[in-house]
C-alpha cells in the first residue's frame, strides 16, 4: 500500500509530536517502541519513517528548529516596538521549549549549533542590537551580555515550566517584565 505524501507527512508528524511528548517525560530512558506506542503505530512503520533513534533525534531537532523558526517569522519582530518583540519572542521561544524540552537534555552537533546560530540566534542578537541603537535597551551593555542575561532568566524560568510549576503565559510574562525591567534604557525607567 502506497500512501500519499500528505498522508506520510502526518503520520511523520504525529510520531515527532509523540516523541517530544515521551522524551520529555522520560528523557533518554525512553525507548523507540515507548514512542511507537505513544504514536499509536507499530514499531515497525515507526522504523519505516525513522530507522533508528538518530534519525528520530534529527528530525525532531529539525522540527523544534522549524517550528521556533516559523514563530519568530510569523511575530514580526521588525515591525513592532523593542520591548513588544522582546515579549513576542519569549512567548514564542518558551512554548517551544515547553514542547521540545527533551531537546535540552540532549547532545548536539556541531551542526545542529550551525543551524540553532543562523535560525535564532541572528535574530535575536539584531532585535537586541536595535533596542541598543534605539535607546529602548541598556547603552553601557552590549547585546551578548543583555542576551546572556535574557538567557539566564529564561532558562531559569523554562525549568519551572518543565517541572510544571509555571504555565506558558505565566513564564513568558515573568521573563518578558523581568526582564525589561532591569534592562530598559535610562530614559525610559519611570
Amino acid at each position: 500500500m502506497t500512501r500519499s505524501p500528505a498522508l506520510r507527512d502526518h503520520i511523520a508528524a504525529g510520531i515527532l509530536s509523540s516523541a517530544a511528548a515521551v522524551l520529555g517525560e522520560r528523557g533518554e530512558a525512553a525507548s523507540m517502541a515507548d514512542i511507537a506506542e505513544a504514536a499509536g503505530v507499530s514499531r515497525a512503520t515507526l522504523y519505516r519513517y525513522f530507522p533508528n533513534r538518530d534519525a528520530l533525534l534529527d528530525a525532531l531537532t529539525d522540527a523544534a528548529f522549524t517550528d521556533l523558526s516559523e514563530k519568530i517569522a510569523d511575530a514580526k519582530l521588525d515591525t513592532v516596538p523593542v520591548e513588544e518583540a522582546i515579549a513576542r519572542l519569549t512567548r514564542a521561544m518558551i512554548a517551544a521549549t515547553s514542547k521540545y524540552r527533551a531537546l535540552g537534555l540532549l547532545e548536539k552537533s556541531p551542526e545542529q549549533h550551525a543551524q540553532a546560530k543562523s535560525r535564532l540566534v541572528d535574530p535575536f542578537y539584531a532585535l537586541f542590537q536595535r533596542g541598543i541603537n534605539d535607546g529602548t535597551l541598556r547603552t553601557d551593555l552590549p547585546a551578548h551580555t543583555l542576551i546572556a542575561a535574557y538567557q539566564g532568566l529564561f532558562q531559569g524560568a523554562a525549568s519551572q515550566v518543565n517541572q510544571g510549576r509555571l504555565g506558558v503565559e505565566e513564564a513568558s510574562a515573568a521573563i518578558t517584565t523581568i526582564f525589561l525591567d532591569g534592562a530598559l534604557g535610562r530614559q525610559k525607567h519611570r
